[in-house]
């Protein structure tokens, strides 16, 4: 893993932010046959010739309107780098690894930074995000509600730098190890903010972490907190939710034990694309959030292909089955997704159960919220994936620990 070697201090100007709000539209790109495909685009912007890595979902629709997400790269780092996810572990590790948990809910970004950096000299690299957006929201169906932005190191600079500038754009950004390095230009306004750092940083100290994320615990009106951290030498880590917050604009911070690296996993040290935590945490602080789209298209769904067709209204609830796949496993821990489907009758909310054959226990979960007796659990689903239309499908996923299972699962709907 590339990082960050030197402080290389930046100023960000303000510029005029784009017309996207967090209150969603359907973008132009929304009804007609797509008008970008995946692979690296180049884009004017500012007079200069820069290029970008864009991700299409499998089986895009264009009815759809789908989360936009931007990985942003560290200082000598590449968008090759994000969107393969190579430095930590290819094909695992794409964009920072949320494009497998993603499930083909969301279109991926990872942006080139000048001299594999963000200066944002003048601003410049905030008026690329904002071109990129521009053009991506033209050309494919973009839910303006749901744009959000993770980075590392450099990245994490400038993801901090979008929250300070375009929290009007954006709808929550994941900044891991970062610093003040491209400007803060605004940095009054509330956005939902996940601050993660290492407690041993010697490149970015973790200090610096906590003053970033203490602008947005005012900003977000949270009850300030000196929230626990793990020891040093545990190779532990610790989430803090903070309390207090405008219930739009939450504060997430996690910090570990370790120094400046990317994907940290407990129990041992170094990057690991399928045994760090880091991701699990990051989409399930992103996919949190609904759309606030007023209008017919539904929010994107977390399921493995997005649904052709539009949610039906809530209504009774119908039977439902739910089945649970391993997706990744190694030493102490695994991986796992479980799809849950509705019958022939939708489905208005749902709960699924299932009982630990021996002594695993979930360390992370996505998409849904849950309860645990025992070697029993329940999942329940989230704010925004209860509802399942006749025959679909929707899913929520979990790391945990101990050696990969499959129990049988049950699943139940009002």
């Amino acid at each position: 893993m590339l990082v960050l070697g030197s402080a290389h201090a930046a100023s960000s100007a303000g510029t005029a932010a784009p017309a996207a709000t967090t209150a969603a539209a359907a973008t132009a790109g929304c009804g007609k046959a797509p008008g970008l495909t995946s692979g690296t685009k180049n884009i004017t912007t500012s007079g200069k010739n820069r290029s970008y890595i864009l991700r299409v979902p499998d089986n895009y629709d264009s009815n759809h309107p789908y989360r936009l997400i931007f990985g942003l790269h560290w200082l000598g780092g590449t968008a090759t780098d994000v969107a393969t996810g190579q430095t930590v572990q290819r094909d695992v590790w794409n964009y920072y690894g949320l494009q497998r948990l993603a499930g083909n809910t969301a279109i991926f970004v990872a942006p080139q930074g000048f001299n594999n950096g963000w200066g944002n000299s003048g601003g410049e690299d905030v008026v690329f995000i904002d071109d990129i957006i521009r053009q991506v929201e033209n050309a494919l169906c973009v839910d303006t509600s749901q744009l959000f932005s993770v980075g590392f190191s450099y990245g994490g600079a400038m993801s901090y730098s979008l929250a300070c500038s375009r929290a009007n754009v954006f709808r929550a950004v994941a900044v891991q190890s970062g610093g003040v390095l491209s400007g803060c230009s605004g940095g009054t306004q509330p956005i939902a903010y996940m601050g993660i750092h290492g407690l041993r940083d010697s490149v970015l100290n973790i200090s610096g972490g906590r003053s970033m994320r203490d602008r947005f615990v005012r900003n977000n009106g949270c009850t300030a907190q000196n929230p626990p951290e793990p020891t040093q030498g545990s190779l532990t880590h610790r989430v803090t939710t903070y309390s207090g917050c405008n219930p739009a604009y939450p504060v997430v911070w996690a910090a570990f034990d370790e120094g400046h690296i990317a994907a940290p996993q407990d129990g041992a040290t170094g990057d690991s694309g399928s045994r760090t935590w880091v991701p699990g945490e990051v989409w399930k602080f992103f996919s949190s959030f609904g759309s606030s789209d007023p209008g017919p298209s539904p929010s994107p769904s977390p399921s493995p292909s997005p649904s052709p067709s539009p949610s039906p209204s809530p209504g009774p609830g119908g039977a439902c089955s739910a089945t649970i796949s391993t997706v990744n496993s190694w030493g102490g821990g695994f991986q796992s997704e479980v799809t849950v489907r509705a019958g022939s009758a939708a489905v208005n909310g749902w709960t699924v159960k299932w009982t630990w054959p021996g002594g695993q226990s979930i360390s992370s979960l996505w998409n849904g919220t849950q309860t645990v007796s025992g070697s029993s659990v329940t999942v329940k689903n989230a704010a925004y994936n209860g509802s399942v239309p006749a025959g679909g499908s929707t899913t929520f996923g979990f790391t945990a620990n101990g050696t990969a299972a499959t129990p049988t699962a049950t699943c139940t709907s009002p």
